[in-house]
């Protein structure tokens, strides 16, 4: 039951294992949709790449995603604006949309259940703050308009309507784009130089490296265990739901999303920081039986996503000192146009051109920002606590989940299975249970 809808629509492309030394001018780590999107974006750009996949490619949390292709996430122009600047909010807008218009122009000639859908952020108890981002969204030049009903089968305090995006089936979208690239799956890199990667079979020398593996694993640069922290999120898939065309998600976090695929309703919710407790599948189960009397179950999924402390991505060079070394990471539950984004902007900075949001994602932008203190403060919490059970990482006490019958870490979001081996990441190796 608990598994994506995704994963039994599609049968995806096998790469071989490495066995043996190779070259190339780019090695990218991870085979999600980031990794995949950029080594695409590399391959048009004429420079030569290869991706290492630890295991198969989407096998981490691409496969979990919703895939909802939008510059609409939550209310964050207001904020963008307020924390930095008009300005700022408006090359985050200007960066989704053509990240938008991207995926558009590569679904047009790929059979990956492309549609064009109004996306909305809605609101139960706050009309201002959907009123105030209408307001903001209008300003940078955006058409956004306030709908004062909606779709759900709720009463609202209205939505904030972002016309023409878009979702996808991401599996089908990427089994079609990634067949013709150079990937190596099952090839678990254990070691980073300058130079090269070792592997279990063999080296792969490259002059640059970037890093998509989700949560970036290398804690001597960057300090991305500082500036990330992992929240779960619950996803339930209804047939017999009621009829939902656009796509909607809840300007309160702890809210609800919906979107129709085919015959089926996705609803998620339920959602904490990782090694936290929460509603899960149990809070959206109950939503359903209220409001969608006629429907039933058929997946159940969960997704796991790295936050940023300002919700703008990191995207850029890995550390002050890493000049060859790129990540892409803290996409805010916004995979579809940050992996894009990133695909853009990472092969802009290795080609050596210049480009507008450079800047807007770098990772070494200020990190003061109040999230940091709220990581600091369960990291520390969690380092001290006196539990044996610990995280590989960087040796926090893990956490019991007793609804996916995980070991969990609340620093960096770590997971293994009840026997200990590694689930998620940044940890790269399995937990002594």
């Amino acid at each position: 039951m608990h598994k994506s809808v995704w994963t039994d629509s599609v049968k995806l492309p096998e790469f071989k294992k490495l066995n043996g030394n190779v070259k190339t001018d780019v090695l990218i780590i991870g085979g999600g949709l980031c990794g995949i999107l950029c080594a695409l974006s590399l391959k048009n750009a004429g420079i030569s790449c290869i991706i290492a996949e630890g295991n198969r490619i989407t096998s981490g949390n691409t496969k979990n995603t919703t895939a909802k292709i939008t510059s609409q996430h939550g209310l964050i122009y207001q904020k963008i604006a307020k924390d930095y600047s008009f300005e700022t909010a408006q090359l985050y807008l200007n960066a989704n949309q053509i990240a938008l218009r991207e995926i558009k122009d590569l679904c047009r000639n790929i059979d990956c259940d492309f549609e064009i859908k109004n996306a909305f952020v809605y609101s139960l108890r706050n009309r201002k703050a959907i009123e105030n981002e209408v307001n903001v969204v209008n300003r940078l030049g955006f058409p956004a308009e306030f709908s004062e009903k909606t779709e759900l089968p709720f009463g609202t305090q209205g939505a904030i309507c972002f016309p023409e995006q878009a979702q996808f089936n991401p599996l089908k979208f990427i089994a079609a784009i990634s067949k013709n690239l150079n990937i190596y799956e099952n090839t678990f890199v254990r070691e980073i130089t300058p130079d090269y990667v070792v592997t279990d079979n063999g080296k792969i020398f490259a002059k640059k490296i970037i890093v998509t593996t989700h949560f970036p694993f290398i804690n001597k640069h960057g300090g991305y265990f500082l500036k990330l922290f992992q929240h779960r999120s619950y996803v339930s898939a209804y047939s017999g739901g009621p009829e939902i065309q656009g796509m909607y998600v809840d300007e309160n976090e702890k809210g609800l999303s919906f979107r129709k695929y085919k015959n089926l309703l996705f609803i998620g919710g339920g959602g904490h920081r990782t090694g936290k407790k929460g509603g899960c599948w149990k809070e959206i189960d109950r939503f359903a039986k209220k409001y969608c009397i006629d429907s039933r179950p058929e997946y159940q999924w969960a997704a796991q996503d790295c936050m940023s402390l300002d919700k703008i991505p990191y995207i850029g060079k890995y550390g002050k000192n890493t000049p060859n070394l790129y990540v892409a990471t803290g996409f805010n539950k916004w995979g579809m146009t940050s992996s894009m984004i990133a695909s853009i902007v990472l092969t802009d900075m290795i080609w050596g051109r210049s480009n507008d949001f450079i800047e807007l994602y770098s990772p070494q932008r200020s990190i003061l920002k109040p999230q940091l203190f709220i990581n600091s403060f369960e990291t520390v919490a969690n380092l001290i606590m006196p539990i044996p059970k610990r995280c590989p990482h960087l040796g926090c006490a893990l956490k019991w989940n007793n609804v996916e019958h995980s070991w969990d870490c609340p620093c960096h979001g770590s997971r293994f299975d009840k026997n200990g081996k590694l689930i998620d990441n940044p940890a790269t190796d399995d937990a002594n249970i």
